[in-house]
């Protein structure tokens, strides 16, 4: 039986985005140490989206303990409101990444996922999620009935964010995802996640079925090799913003957010090469900032906009 999702009394103003999925503690460990950081990619995306000044909400599942009182004092200094039913887990979940010398990360999961039966109070002008909160049950019916809830009324973003260690079989993922995708606007993978969805096929194909499964614009990224911006009509390479990496953890969240953030303020072109270029640019300008500091650190609006976006060469 489908569950129904009852939708609370509005508090304030609606927000401009409201983000579904996991938040957790992330466990960073290195040959230093070990460190706590508030994490998880749809979480990660809602604080993004607060340093850029969005109006955001979440809507997540998160315990009434330490870990889940630092996750929201975290969104909070972003501006980032918990909406209501977000306190309803056993316990806050954690990843432990262990960081390479390369900077990049492994990671190994503590969580469960369950969505308590509650909708967003409005529709925002955009609606999020991925990672985790759209392929684990239980919580993954509720994110799917969400969506069908509300995908023609708003605009819906998504990034799988695969997660090999915590899916089931790639038949099993892949159907969950293809399923996703016709309920969505735009779709962003990385390089690793189109390979792991689509073996055998090289990125422009797996642009190509995701718009073919309904998507208006599917982005893949592929770290200091720049992104893919397609579209039914156009498509294009963007090359990435050089920078000296800390870590690269939170950088495909940071792309996602100023993403998002580029399709809120986009002028009336649509997504026009000009468009796409703009936004490709601007997400990778976000994404470099990010890598450039430890942590899930992404940018504010100020820094985004300190220098201008580089031009192509």
């Amino acid at each position: 039986m489908t569950p129904s999702y009852t939708a609370p009394a509005p508090e304030g103003d609606s927000a401009d985005v409201v983000v579904i999925g996991e938040a957790l503690i992330d466990v960073v460990t290195t040959s230093r140490g070990t460190v706590e950081h508030p994490g998880g990619s749809p979480a990660n995306v809602a604080y993004g989206l607060g340093r850029l000044g969005v109006k955001t909400s979440l809507l997540t599942s998160i315990g009434d303990d330490e870990r889940g009182a630092a996750i929201a004092r975290h969104l909070s200094s972003a501006g980032v409101s918990l909406l209501p039913g977000s306190t309803s887990a056993d316990r806050t979940a954690s990843a432990t990444a262990t960081l390479a010398s390369d900077g990049s990360a492994s990671y190994e999961f503590d969580i469960s996922w369950e969505l308590a039966p509650v909708a967003p109070p409005s529709i925002p002008r955009i609606l999020h999620t991925g990672s985790i909160a759209s392929f684990l049950s239980p919580g993954a019916g509720a994110v799917k009935t969400l969506l069908e809830q509300s995908y023609r009324e708003t605009m819906v973003t998504y990034d799988p964010n695969i997660r090999p260690a915590l899916l089931g079989t790639h038949a099993e993922a892949l159907a969950i995802f293809e399923d996703l995708v016709p309920l969505t606007d735009a779709v962003k993978l990385s390089d690793e996640d189109a390979h792991w969805l689509y073996p055998g096929l090289g990125l422009d194909d797996a642009a190509d079925r995701v718009l073919g499964l309904g998507a208006g614009l599917a982005v893949i990224t592929r770290g200091s090799e720049g992104s893919l911006l397609a579209t039914p009509a156009n498509r294009l390479y963007v090359p990435a913003v050089k920078t000296v990496v800390a870590d690269t953890i939170g950088a495909g969240d940071s792309y996602m957010a100023a993403l998002i953030y580029g399709l809120l303020s986009r002028s009336s072109d649509g997504l026009a090469p000009a468009v796409l270029e703009i936004l490709g640019r601007t997400a990778s300008k976000a994404a470099a900032i990010t890598v450039s500091r430890s942590g899930a650190n992404p940018p504010t609006a100020e820094e985004l906009a300190a220098e201008p976006v580089p031009a192509p060469a």
